[in-house]
């Protein structure tokens, strides 16, 4: 809501005001009356300190205005501002307190004019180029010799006089069609997109060229559409482009089959030059006259030397010298079998005394002899084997007997027994309480009675 002043009150009732607190009403009227506008100038005092934000002044040949654009605003921005660069700005205008200046505070800031566009270009060049519309496996050949030519142009352009020119003087046997389409604003885009598929569809050109004369980047922009370039790479005719002069660039060229840097330089490339064809037929066909006289004159040269042979060495000659040359080949044949005979008989012979050796009767005999041999050495190791244990066990025999109770009885001991119990007696106690004793001596046992 905006402020209002008193403009007419007693001294008492008026408001004393600071600098500062104009200052603060002006500002505050100010945003609250205008809205956000879009401000188009060149850029001037361009500075940015280390805080991020931006500071500058759009100007114009008559009037300048100071502006401020605050992080994170300004970090937003694709492309690097410099003084005397033409931008679009969009901003809100208000006042800076501190001088009482009124200013723009910018929320958006962009290239204008052909700054815009080529980033647009770059953009959308950028994006074609991913998905793989100017990779050169899309390209499709141009035909050697085309006999029927579209060309997609302005009928009353430049570009069109200088394409028949160059075709009628190079290769008038070429027909040519004009398509017409228009080749700027904003119509253009539509119309060339309608004469490529119609083109392709009705498939009676050899090669389509995609051509128009030379001209600023907005002249050219309606060859930098996406629709256009998607409709030249589903083309199944080759299309040729030729837009503008040698340093202008479109999506077009990028997209198009062959890039021509102007509509002469296609005319060229389409066709070719009817005088070097001319004088190509004539040496090939003056090669190839000599090449036949060469051919018919070594064929004479054979006829004739065949012709003096077949003079000199009449047909039963020739009879004569097969036959015996049969006959010595048939010699040949037979003493080679000999050879092959003999040799194969010593190889046979070889063969035989390695099989007798290797005879599985001769290995039976053997194997049985080793066998007996090693039933004898198995026979004595066993009687060895024997012989220790029995030794290792009177060994054992002697020490148990040594340690056993029956031993100390042969020395003149007893042992006690309860017979009812059957344990053995080993104190005073248990002989008292005992029923009936025995005592076991070496040779026998004995009775004892309670007294």
């Amino acid at each position: 809501m905006s402020k209002s002043l008193p403009v007419s009150a007693t001294f008492a009732e008026r408001e004393i005001l600071t600098p500062m607190l104009l200052n603060r009403h002006v500002r505050d009227l100010l945003e609250d009356t205008f809205a956000l506008i879009w401000i188009e100038g060149e850029l001037s005092n361009f500075a940015r300190p280390a805080s991020g934000h931006l500071y500058f002044t759009l100007k114009d040949p008559s009037a300048q205005v100071r502006c401020a654009m605050f992080k994170p605003k300004s970090t937003y921005l694709r492309f690097r501002p410099v003084d005397g660069m033409r931008v679009l700005a969009r901003a809100r205008v208000s006042l800076y307190e501190g001088r009482g200046e009124y200013q723009l505070l910018v929320e958006h800031l962009e290239e204008a004019g052909e700054g815009a566009l080529q980033r647009e270009f770059e953009q959308l060049k950028a994006r074609l180029d991913a998905e793989g519309l100017f990779d050169a496996e899309h390209k499709k050949p141009l035909p050697l010799l085309p006999r029927r030519i579209g060309v997609i142009t302005s009928p009353t352009g430049a570009a069109i006089r200088d394409v028949l020119s160059v075709i009628a003087r190079r290769f008038p046997l070429a027909q040519i069609e004009i398509l017409p389409v228009p080749v700027q604003g904003r119509e253009a885009p539509p119309a060339i997109v309608a004469m490529l598929r119609a083109a392709s569809a009705a498939g009676r050109h050899d090669v389509l060229l995609l051509t128009r004369g030379g001209g600023s980047l907005e002249d050219l922009w309606a060859f930098n559409d996406e629709a256009v370039a998607r409709a030249i790479h589903a083309s199944v005719i080759p299309v040729i482009a030729a837009i503008g002069h040698e340093i202008d660039f479109t999506i077009a060229d990028f997209v198009a089959d062959l890039r021509a840097a102007t509509p002469s330089a296609a005319a060229e490339l389409l066709v070719p030059d009817a005088a070097v064809l001319a004088r190509t037929l004539s040496a090939q066909r003056d090669r190839l006259a000599r090449d036949w006289r060469r051919r018919l004159a070594t064929f004479a040269q054979r006829l004739d030397h065949d012709f003096v042979r077949l003079q000199t060495l009449p047909p039963q000659a020739r009879l004569q010298q097969g036959h015996e040359r049969l006959q010595r080949l048939r010699q040949q044949l037979g003493a080679g079998n000999a050879r092959n005979r003999d040799r194969n008989a010593t190889r046979l012979q070889a063969v035989r005394l390695r099989l007798s050796l290797a005879h599985p009767a001769r290995r039976v005999a053997q194997n049985q002899q080793v066998v007996s041999t090693l039933a004898m050495q198995l026979s004595a190791a066993a009687v060895r084997r024997i012989e220790l244990h029995a030794r290792h066990l009177a060994q054992l025999a002697r020490t148990l007997n040594a340690v056993s109770p029956l031993a100390t009885l042969d020395r003149g001991y007893a042992i006690l027994i309860d017979r009812e119990r059957g344990n053995v007696i080993r104190s005073v106690a248990q002989a008292n309480n005992s029923n009936g004793i025995t005592a076991r001596l070496h040779d026998g046992e004995l009775i004892l009675r309670k007294i």
